[in-house]
């Protein structure tokens, strides 16, 4: 039976923003850096860097 995995880190290509996924609270989280929070720009319309190149297989 194939394993399926899911990405784990996803950083908009627009505003920098970078999220991690919380397994705990089965929801994405946006990482921290020195106390601040990456959250990049708060209106922005984020554009996810998983596409069609992510291999949800793993090799």
């Amino acid at each position: 039976m194939a394993e399926i995995v899911t990405p784990r880190t996803r950083e908009c290509e627009r505003c920098g923003r970078v999220d991690e996924w919380d397994p705990e609270r089965r929801s994405w989280r946006i990482v921290t850096e020195d106390d601040t929070k990456q959250s990049g720009d708060p209106h922005c319309l984020h554009e996810w860097d998983i596409n069609g190149t992510f291999n949800p297989l793993p090799e």
